[in-house]
């Protein structure tokens, strides 16, 4: 049988999803929703869909069952209610909301509806950091000492103007809340697996103490912050840095690092530049030529050259999981925790003091 399903918000990640559910086998983007006509009308065109300038009107008007919310940050909880109200499974980007308080309501309306709310988080589906947490879940790393994510990118002014990027209400936030959520999101998921905690007792990470800034745009172009650093320490001890930034001209890949006393491995961008352990296994050498270089300049300036075949596993997976009824990876639980992680920081940032993690 045919998943038919809806976009809500038809921005540039829109675009990832059409493109995603046009390779799936089974699925059938079926309308999208903006109130903005010429762009409705040119991604209806474009990807052989119907356009409506609202998404209840959509919901009532088309037999759906997948509602993909790709609106504003903060404008995911509306269409997710109207979802649910029309017991319509909900398959959300990221961040789920700009708070935990907003992702908690979501939550409590499918639980009401009986619907599955899920999220994306597409570097989970990316091969090489699949790797980092299946050694992490072998642990190869043994006791883990630090687990760090670093975002040292670039977005210039051009970026923000007349975007709902860089608002406090609609982005919630800055470098962290939008562009580093996904690599904040891929450490606590690895070191999770590697005895950090986390899978069956809420987050992993337990405190942080941050610092946050706007340093490289002014404050009429961003309200919020283009430039933080935070530590975190992980419930069972591991410690953690996290970099986020639009302020760094011209922009760097991004990077993953999880250590311990038996191994170290780290990724930049979709390369594995360190891939070593105490105990060195056989297909050690091939996992380093397989993962040993990398074409893609990411999102370090440029945020539509992020590849979407990350974004078609995520969305994949929803589907099978909705298909079989098995468990996804990414429901809500799962996809609250980056937020609340990145809630923690700017509370501390704000307090100049360490604050716990919910």
């Amino acid at each position: 049988m045919t998943v038919r399903i809806a976009i809500a918000g038809i921005g540039a990640v829109a675009a990832m999803h059409a493109e995603s559910v046009a390779d799936i086998d089974g699925a059938e983007l079926v309308a999208g929703s903006c109130r903005t006509e010429e762009r409705g009308r040119e991604f209806a065109e474009e990807y052989d869909c119907t356009w409506y300038a609202d998404t209840e009107a959509m919901l009532d008007a088309e037999a759906v069952d997948v509602l993909s919310v790709c609106t504003p940050s903060g404008a995911h909880l509306e269409p997710a209610l109207a979802a649910a109200d029309r017991g319509v499974d909900v398959l959300c980007e990221k961040p789920l909301e700009i708070t935990t308080d907003r992702i908690d309501e979501m939550v409590a309306a499918a639980d009401e509806a009986g619907i599955r709310l899920g999220g994306i988080f597409n570097q989970r589906y990316n091969p090489v950091v699949r790797k980092l947490r299946e050694a992490a879940s072998d642990g190869r790393f043994g006791s883990l000492s630090v687990a760090n994510a670093y975002v040292p990118w670039w977005r210039d002014d051009g970026y923000y103007d007349g975007a709902w990027q860089g608002t406090e209400e609609l982005d919630g936030g800055g470098a962290l809340m939008n562009q580093s959520i996904h690599g904040i999101d891929a450490i606590q998921w690895i070191a999770s697996a590697g005895g950090a905690g986390g899978e069956s007792n809420g987050n992993p990470v337990e405190e942080v103490f941050a610092y946050t800034a706007r340093r490289a745009h002014d404050d009429d172009i961003v309200e919020v912050e283009d430039s933080a650093v935070a530590v975190l320490r992980y419930r069972d001890g591991t410690l953690g840095q996290i970099l986020g930034a639009t302020s760094m001209y011209p922009g760097s890949l991004k990077r993953l690092q999880i250590a311990g006393r038996d191994g170290t491995a780290e990724i930049e961008e979709d390369e594995l530049v360190t891939w070593r352990f105490r105990e060195e296994r056989e297909d050690d050498e091939a996992v380093r030529a397989e993962f040993g270089e990398t074409e893609s300049g990411g999102g370090a300036a440029d945020p539509m050259s992020i590849d979407y075949a990350n974004h078609r596993r995520n969305i994949a997976d929803f589907l099978d999981a909705r298909r079989t009824d098995e468990p996804y990876m990414l429901d809500a639980s799962e996809a609250r925790k980056a937020v609340a992680i990145i809630e923690a920081i700017y509370e501390s940032a704000e307090r100049g003091e360490p604050v716990g993690v919910a």
